[in-house]
């Protein structure tokens, strides 16, 4: 850890990753002196190849700006490289160099033939037209198709990149790479996406924390949660709690939470949607149109009672203080939504008091999982119903959740951040050691 943060100084996500893996994993390595001799582990903090270059765009007043784009191509001993594409003023090499990191392992875990890569651009689609989002999203690939391909590297979407945005992205790939192919996932159905490919990662975290209780011989039904967030996770997410008898008590954004104690049902939900991805409003607004609807200005979900918490927004959003909060209040199951939304501190909470706590390298595979379930049906020019999509899915998130289980007991208790990383560790390292120094 000392080599890894004085070679990359600053990024503390990233150390934050790292550290996370090697604590894990650490014993293992001990016993088993091939991967010591190999220096896997250093190796793997080591991304294989970052791209990073210019984007020039004119906005619609002929004014000219100058944003940063990336590519961080981490590890490909599994796979393509896999991971979606980032725009929002935060991005920076390190955190990508953290999100690719982490995807890695997500996608070792997804049970499909997948590396780890992550990318983007400190471009804010906040505030921007069509046509300026349009013009910015043509300039990204004109850089970016040269190093991506269906059996290279395959973006997909994250936040600020959405169905909107991957159009833009793909009809510009298609006319300079002369191709139709699936380079890129999160296309729509009309030409070359998957079903319920949009709501795959809210899904398949509830999949996972229904997965999580089973164990304790508990459903979600009549489980009061708490959702963090508002954009496409959040929203799926809630979706499904709802479909499943559970009863979403909140939804965030940057501005503020909103906590409807009676619960926010399918209608109300279908409201949130549209304010948010059509009229693009601030959660603010839901609370002015719904009575007994609390606004809590400038606050986080996790100081109300529940029974699970589901952070969707971003990471490090739940920090130790959150955590003794959540314990103290009756919360017994932690699924992350988003990519390391929890700090350190708050999931040794977790971990300590031995509740339930799914990492989101596990809980939120479901949306890479459903974008190599499109990748499959592009290469054979298929699309398959939203039933037999949903089905898979479900499929994938109950084999990761068995795994995690099998590779983290501890006696009575499963560590689920131990079984996630040591077996997505030794899939990922044992593939690198079949394939020589290379």
């Amino acid at each position: 850890m000392r080599r890894v943060v004085s070679k990359n100084p600053s990024e503390i996500e990233f150390h934050q990753a790292t550290r996370e893996l090697a604590a894990s994993v650490w014993p293992l390595i001990e016993q088993e002196p091939r991967y010591q001799y190999s220096k896997v582990l250093e190796r793997l903090v080591e991304p294989e190849r970052i791209v990073m270059f210019q984007v020039p765009w004119m906005d619609s007043r002929g004014e000219i700006h100058v944003n940063r784009g990336f590519r961080v191509e981490m590890n490909s001993a599994l796979g393509p490289y896999k991971g979606g594409l980032r725009f929002h003023p935060s991005v920076n090499l390190g955190i990508l160099k953290f999100l690719a990191f982490e995807q890695v392992f997500k996608n070792g875990l997804a049970t499909l033939p997948l590396g780890g890569g992550k990318g983007g651009s400190d471009f804010d689609p906040k505030g921007k037209s069509n046509a300026e989002i349009m013009h910015f999203c043509q300039a990204f690939m004109c850089e970016l198709f040269r190093h991506i391909g269906p059996s290279t590297d395959v973006p997909g979407g994250d936040i600020g990149v959405g169905g909107r945005e991957i159009g833009y992205l793909f009809g510009m790939y298609k006319k300079l790479a002369n191709e139709f192919s699936g380079t890129l996932t999160n296309k729509g159905l009309s030409w070359g996406g998957s079903q319920i490919r949009p709501e795959a990662t809210g899904y398949g975290v509830v999949y996972f924390a229904s997965e999580m209780l089973g164990t304790w011989n508990r459903t979600l039904e009549g489980q009061r949660v708490l959702v963090s967030g508002s954009g496409n996770v959040a929203q799926s997410a809630a979706e499904k709690v709802i479909e499943l008898g559970g009863k979403v008590l909140t939804m965030s954004d940057s501005s503020g939470t909103i906590f409807d104690k009676d619960g926010i049902n399918h209608d109300n939900l279908n409201w949130i949607k549209e304010l948010k991805n059509n009229r693009r409003g601030r959660i603010l607004e839901y609370s002015k149109v719904h009575r007994d609807v609390r606004y809590l200005d400038g606050e986080r979900p996790w100081n109300i009672p529940c029974d699970i918490a589901i952070p969707c927004a971003t990471q490090n959003e739940l920090d130790f203080s959150d955590a003794v909060t959540l314990l103290e209040n009756g919360c017994c199951c932690i699924a992350e939504g988003s990519n390391m939304p929890c700090t350190p501190g708050a999931v040794d909470q977790f971990i300590d008091a031995r509740i339930l706590y799914g990492p989101g390298k596990a809980a939120n595979a479901g949306g890479v999982a459903v974008s190599g379930l499109e990748m499959a049906q592009n290469a054979q020019r298929l699309n398959w119903p939203r039933d037999e999509v949903d089905r898979r899915l479900k499929e994938i998130m109950s084999k990761i959740h068995q795994v995690c289980k099998e590779y983290g007991r501890r006696g009575k208790y499963i560590n689920y951040l131990d079984g996630a990383n040591i077996y997505s560790f030794l899939k990922v390292a044992d593939a690198m050691l079949d394939q020589g120094l290379v």
